[in-house]
């Protein structure tokens, strides 16, 4: 996390958090969602407009990046200085990129090592690596069937519907935080 968002952080203990309007597409980009996406529907829903508008300037996108974290219950975020921007995941919280070597790179830029394959019952392929649990970029879905044939990772099935409490994230911290509201 950046220096200058610890010391907002400090500066600025009790900003309320920031739900439904920042989102992470299943090919690792960055939406912003204004009232008239959010009003579309849920970010992962499909509908026309629900997603916002792709980010698409560079130094945000870093920005966003290195301090995009989760928290103990499995709500990822963008510490945005003193705020948290709680994303609204369309797939998984990581989503992986695989080189023609089998080297696996988050869409953040992190390394990361493979612990496990997973094939869900959809034949999306899923990898559960030291930083996380994330959804290979459908572009590198045939370098890593190549990592697969040459026996690099072991591959497991596994249900789709069981993906986030197996591997203790929310899809949606929005509805999360309403269901707790309600409470």
């Amino acid at each position: 996390m950046d220096d200058i968002v610890k010391q907002a952080m400090a500066k600025w203990p009790n900003v309320p958090d920031c739900y439904g309007w920042l989102g992470l597409d299943a090919r690792g980009q960055w939406f912003m969602r204004d009232d008239a996406a959010q009003a579309q529907g849920a970010f992962a829903s499909g509908q026309a407009g629900a997603k916002g508008s792709r980010l698409q300037h560079e130094k945000l996108i870093d920005f966003i990046q290195r301090n995009y974290a989760a928290d103990a219950s499995g709500r990822w975020f963008f510490q945005n200085g003193p705020q948290r921007v709680f994303v609204e995941l369309e797939a998984t919280p990581w989503v992986w990129r695989v080189a023609d070597d089998g080297v696996v790179v988050a869409h953040t830029g992190a390394p990361a090592q493979v612990q496990q394959a997973l094939l869900d019952e959809e034949g999306w392929l899923y990898l559960h690596t030291d930083l996380g649990f994330g959804l290979v970029h459908t572009q590198d879905t045939g370098r890593a069937a190549q990592a697969l044939e040459q026996g690099l990772w072991a591959l497991h099935e596994v249900r789709r519907a069981d993906l986030p409490q197996r591997f203790a994230y929310a899809p949606s911290p929005q509805v999360l935080q309403a269901s707790l509201l309600s409470i």
